[in-house]
């Protein structure tokens, strides 16, 4: 298979590139609205002790099926399979509002998650394919204008919504956005097809194998802590099977003719594994924070459930302040390693300062430090990606974006795993009162002194990142070319 040309986009690249943005909220709101509704929806339809699988099964089936989305891309049209998984996630969201069961609910979200693991993959995808690296930049804000209305727009959606129509519409809602974006995709987006010079090849032991590492990793980070000790034989087989899964998983992609997650992608060139390293960072701080902020605030310092979603601006619109600065920058200089250097750097000192949080912790404090997270996001997260995408030819892109989405939920995932431990340790459910809000408030501590380690090693991988050209500097049509293998850096460097 050949890749085509990147070529400068065209003047209404914004006006496509906001159908897919459209698509890409889908699955960003639906966790925040769904877990808002969740109390409603056990008063309705019971089966309280399976309420975390209703979350549990879209996680694992969108971490499963994020990898294969992106390579289904890479090798048939990337429009169509991208429109395809809007289909499937609208119709899981028409099944799971009219589920009569605990059961169904549960089966209808993990086809949900399948439809969000290609919404992710794909927006990514297309977006790397629309937009060469040096121009992104300038769409940059687009990105993480619509990351912060997911996190921050989700519970206060979903509160509205169980409120005044029931705990179905926060399923129904998104059947009139996904069929304005996939109106929108369908009617503005224009690709080319690429050539092809054999019939596809789908790697099915690959995907098995796959399918088997990444659920037995996210039980196992799910589980561990809460429903299952650290050290039980449940928790320690499924980590086994995580790593044994992962060997087998290596050996295959080495031998598959058409690999799902093509081994060049990731030894190419040093950037990417450093990318994907930065995302899983920044996915550990942004579920965690999304998490724990709201519940430190409701709790310790007395804030509504709605309030506490407001609370959250602090956090989320320096992301989007950041996150255009450095994208005006990096398109306009075509530099971009101080970025993510500076990034986590301020994501490590604010973690820090929410780690001193305490009981008597004002609300205008907390803002400010949480500020200081967003703009350490904003600088890193949509650089890491960039960062991803330029180190892969087109071809690869659906591959390496799948990529990139899986890791940040995996560190996700993982860190809420750990994070949830450490909380339930500082937490005893006998705790009542001023006893309780002392140990909240102990809790987050660890969480955020947890978090700033995380960052100070994203920021080892940061001054490690190579600062090479950005394809596609302004006004200036591409030829194809390997961006594996830059003639401007010795094998050292790669």
């Amino acid at each position: 298979m050949t890749t085509p040309p990147m070529t400068p986009p065209s003047k209404n690249v914004r006006w496509t590139l906001l159908g897919v943005m459209l698509a890409m909220l889908l699955g960003m709101l639906d966790n925040n609205v769904v877990g808002t509704a969740m109390p409603t929806i056990v008063g309705d339809l019971g089966g309280l002790d399976h309420i975390s699988w209703v979350v549990t099964a879209y996680t694992l089936a969108t971490a499963v099926s994020t990898p294969v989305w992106g390579k289904l891309g890479d090798l048939y049209n990337r429009k169509h399979v991208f429109l395809a998984s809007v289909v499937v996630f609208l119709l899981a969201s028409l099944l799971a509002g009219a589920a009569h069961s605990m059961a169904q609910l549960i089966g209808f979200r993990a086809l949900q998650g399948i439809g969000a693991g290609g919404l992710g993959a794909g927006a990514f995808a297309l977006i790397g394919t629309l937009v060469p690296p040096r121009e992104r930049g300038r769409y940059q804000g687009m990105t993480a204008s619509v990351m912060a209305l997911g996190v921050v727009g989700g519970p206060l959606v979903g509160g509205l919504v169980t409120g005044h129509l029931g705990w179905r519409w926060a399923f129904y809602v998104n059947l009139p956005l996904g069929i304005v974006a996939l109106v929108w995709v369908q009617l503005m987006l224009r690709l080319p097809n690429p050539a092809r010079t054999a019939r596809p090849r789908i790697d099915w032991a690959g995907i098995a194998v796959l399918a088997a590492t990444i659920g037995s990793a996210v039980l196992a980070a799910t589980w561990a802590g809460t429903a299952y000790a650290w050290t039980s034989w449940r928790i320690l087989s499924l980590a086994a099977v995580a790593v044994l899964g992962t060997a087998a998983f290596v050996v295959l992609q080495r031998r598959a003719p058409e690999p799902l997650l093509p081994p060049r992608v990731f030894t190419g060139h040093r950037n990417f594994p450093l990318g994907i390293g930065l995302l899983a960072a920044v996915g550990v701080v942004m579920f965690g924070s999304a998490l724990y902020l709201p519940l430190f605030q409701q709790t310790v310092q007395g804030a509504t459930a709605t309030g506490s979603g407001l609370l959250l601006l602090p956090l989320m619109i320096p992301v989007v302040i950041a996150s255009d600065i450095a994208g005006k920058v990096m398109s306009r200089t075509g530099r971009y390693k101080v970025f993510p250097v500076l990034g986590t750097l301020l994501l490590t000192a604010g973690a820090l300062a929410l780690a001193t949080m305490g009981t008597g912790t004002s609300r205008l404090a907390a803002g400010c430090w949480m500020a200081l997270v967003g703009l350490g996001m904003g600088f890193t997260m949509q650089m890491a990606a960039t960062l991803a995408q330029n180190s892969v030819e087109l071809g690869d892109m659906g591959a390496a974006m799948a990529a990139t989405n899986l890791f940040r939920t995996l560190g996700g995932s993982i860190g809420v795993a750990v994070f949830g431990s450490l909380f339930t340790r500082a937490v005893p459910g006998t705790a009542r009162g001023e006893a309780y809000r002392h140990a909240v408030a102990t809790g987050t501590r660890h969480i955020f002194l947890t978090a700033a380690g995380v960052c100070a090693v994203a920021f080892a991988l940061a001054l490690a990142v190579r600062e090479v050209p950005l394809r596609g500097g302004p006004g200036t049509a591409q030829k194809k070319q390997p961006v594996t293998r830059l003639a401007t850096e010795s094998p050292a460097d790669r």
